[in-house]
């Protein structure tokens, strides 16, 4: 915690947005299924366990330590900041706010943590509450400070489809509850200066809940003073009571200027990396409007969009001229939509490999370390196929397979079935025996559903957007001229702007384009070609995509020598000759694959 000085030199306690609140509740969570394949004899995909159950007997133990815990999420020391159990005496509202309801923000959600620390005195447990928004049918957006420090697959489990928070005895209201199965917070985060306070909670199975999306890196509209903005939360009600709300509250901040922000928090309001929002605090209650303790890690929204997630304020809120602190999502989009799209085969937060062998046609899965391979597993007999791609069409986190038939062409996805742990195959494409490329990119289109790329016998590339369920919307022309490149490929972001790229080597030069994506569809897709490389059918004679290997939210790509060695070329988030950093080799061996995926 620190103690911001404003510009006219006057100390400011600093608070993190969050607080933890007086119900609590739970239902039982979806069950993890197995990663295995019934399919295909043959094809033996190794299992992958999300998470368990959270057990009645397990709930039991665990409410009350959420309800009665007087943590403030990102501190390393307690804070009497507990709440009592007369939030109903209090007008129920974000100061200043009025009540919502969770159809108008079907997208919001409640993150609980309770941790006992494994010993039988309740003096060390750990309980906390934040807020969060579904940006995905698996994926949580909120704070940075929410998440950091926290086992969250341990002792962590969000709540959707409701606007009340869960009663003492485990009502839900008609929301669901489910465990978290991995974790992300950016990697600066700075627990002091509250610096870069973006995180991103995985969930084992998707929501109902409609997810919101972000803004892009380009926006700036949305950050003109002045702008309405929207922000969602069960936070504290009041700046003369720790009592927060039992029902979703929502109020309209106007955005304010950097100037602005400079001038009342001083050096502890980062330019770029955080807004302000709200009209100055009165000093009490009366005529302020404001986020408060509780709201922490909830969105701000500006025309159906994510521009700033709940970070911190003053204490208690209300503090004469005060206003709430975001963090700025045009900023963070960049590395954040990564997590959003980091489906891979091991359920980590790094792209994995998936390779077949020439000879005998085994698939082997080789998992990422960062900067290294983990030993390969293998996944059985492939034969019959000569592409093999990862993707997540139908967005529940599992990673499925895009599969070309050698004999006829067809294009198959072969996707997880949780409900019956088995793996289901669906022609999605006939006689597709003549396309140059296919590709699995990612959300090519920019509105959060992955999609495919195929270019065609004579050189037109079609996007084929992505409905979330494994099907495709018509095909939309990009344009023409492909036929000059032998590789196409891409998953993910190379530039760092959280807009899904490619990259395409010229059959006769070597020379390699990169292909920046847009976020949008048709022959606007992506902008103009910048040459990165000069890498010739001597240099390499194969190539993958998969996404971020080291997990630095970057996309990164793989290159093989004929003599068989790969090296991981880590994207550096540069749309130029510096795309990728100086090469690292990941192993020699890899002549004796014929498929990479």
């Amino acid at each position: 915690m620190g103690t911001p000085t404003s510009g006219s030199g006057r100390h400011r306690r600093r608070i993190r947005i969050a607080l933890p609140v007086a119900a609590a509740g739970v239902a039982a969570a979806v069950a993890g299924a197995l990663f295995m394949s019934t399919a295909q004899a043959s094809e033996a995909p190794p299992s992958v366990t999300r998470s368990t159950p959270l057990t009645s007997e397990e709930l039991q133990k665990r409410a009350p330590i959420a309800v009665g815990g007087d943590d403030t999420p990102g501190q390393s020391s307690k804070e009497s900041l507990s709440a009592s159990s007369s939030a109903t005496t209090i007008d129920p509202k974000i100061i200043g706010g009025t009540t919502t309801s969770i159809t108008a923000a079907p997208w919001m959600a409640q993150l609980w943590y309770a941790d006992k620390r494994g010993t039988a005195s309740t003096s060390d447990d750990i309980g906390f509450f934040c807020g969060g928004a579904v940006v995905a049918p698996t994926k949580i957006l909120t704070a940075a400070h929410c998440v950091k420090g926290y086992d969250w697959k341990a002792n962590g489990w969000v709540v959707t489809g409701t606007s009340q928070l869960m009663g003492e005895d485990g009502d839900l209201h008609g929301g669901t509850a489910m465990r978290v199965w991995r974790q992300w917070n950016h990697w600066s985060y700075n627990a002091t200066t509250i610096d870069n306070d973006i995180a991103v909670l995985t969930l084992p199975n998707p929501v109902r809940a409609t997810p919101i999306r972000m803004t892009t890196n380009l926006d700036t509209t949305s950050y003109v003073a002045g702008t309405k903005a929207t922000v969602y939360g069960w936070g504290r009600t009041s700046s003369t009571t720790q009592d927060i709300s039992d029902t979703l509250k929502t109020a309209e901040l106007p955005i304010q200027s950097n100037t602005t922000c400079s001038n009342y928090y001083g050096a502890d309001y980062v330019k770029g990396h955080m807004i302000c929002a709200g009209t100055p605090a009165t000093g009490s209650d009366t005529g302020t409007t404001t986020a408060c303790n509780g709201d922490s890690g909830g969105p701000l929204v500006v025309n159906n969009r994510i521009v700033g997630v709940v970070s911190w304020g003053v204490k208690d809120c209300v503090e004469s001229g005060a206003y709430s602190v975001f963090s700025k999502i045009s900023t963070y989009v960049g590395p954040v939509y990564p997590r959003v799209d980091d489906t891979n085969l091991n359920g980590d937060h790094l792209a994995d490999l998936w390779v077949r062998n020439a000879a005998d046609k085994t698939g082997y899965e080789i998992d990422s370390k960062g900067t290294s391979l983990a030993a390969r597993q293998s996944w059985g007999t492939w034969s019959g196929y000569n592409i093999v791609l990862q993707t997540d069409l139908d967005r529940d986190g599992y990673q499925d397979l895009m599969l070309r038939r050698a004999s006829d062409g067809d294009v198959f996805w072969k996707h997880l079935v949780p409900s019956s742990e088995s793996w289901a195959t669906k022609l999605i494409g006939d006689n597709w025996k003549t396309r140059r490329a296919i590709v699995t990119p990612g959300d090519v289109t920019g509105d959060y559903l992955p999609d495919m790329l195929a270019v065609d016998s004579t050189g037109i590339l079609w996007i084929y957007p992505g409905k979330g369920n494994g099907a495709f919307a018509a095909p939309v022309k990009v344009g023409s001229g492909w036929n000059q490149y032998n590789f196409v490929r891409g998953h993910g972001d190379f530039t760092g702007d959280g807009k899904t790229d490619l990259l395409a080597r010229n059959s006769s030069t070597g020379a390699v384009y990169l292909y920046p994506g847009t976020g949008t569809a048709g022959t606007a897709a992506f902008g103009a070609r910048i040459k990165v490389a000069t890498w010739s059918a001597t240099t390499y004679n194969a190539f993958d995509a998969v996404g971020d290997v080291n997990g630095d939210g970057i996309a990164d790509f793989l290159a093989r020598t004929p003599g068989g060695t790969l090296y991981l070329y880590k994207g550096t988030g540069k749309a130029s000759t510096a795309i990728f950093a100086t090469r690292v080799s990941l192993g020699t061996s890899f002549k004796q694959y014929d498929i990479f995926g």
